[in-house]
């Protein structure tokens, strides 16, 4: 089975180190970190991937911004798109979603439910 290409754009190193070692447990998958929205468009034209992890506040392009772009890709309108954010409000969580993010995770994480998302997503059994 090929590798997944995962994407993680988030702004602290701490979480996305964390983020990557809950991911890491599936074996299958490559993960590639990008620092700000910025990064992460830049790391999107440059290859393919087939899942993106996103933090909603981060400086220069925050994670919201960053899906309404991916979603005007043509390479990208149908890769899944999860959003990882302290904002756990329900027009945050609707936001995004309306934006075109197939799943909202609020912070703390738990590295399970960071597994159970991405296995959905990407179809993993």
């Amino acid at each position: 089975m090929p590798p997944y290409n995962i994407l993680i754009v988030e702004d602290s190193p701490t979480m996305r180190q964390l983020i990557s070692f809950a991911l890491k447990r599936l074996r299958v998958v490559r993960i590639v970190e990008a620092n700000d929205g910025v990064d992460g468009l830049k790391k999107l034209s440059a290859e393919k991937f087939d899942l993106i992890f996103t933090d909603i506040n981060m400086p220069i392009m925050d994670g919201l911004k960053l899906v309404s772009l991916v979603r005007t890709d043509s390479n990208y309108k149908a890769t899944p798109i999860v959003v990882i954010t302290t904002e756990g409000a329900q027009e945050d969580r609707e936001r995004a979603l309306a934006l075109g993010a197939n799943a909202y995770i609020t912070k703390p994480i738990q590295p399970n439910n960071i597994l159970d998302v991405a296995k959905r997503l990407l179809k993993i059994v």
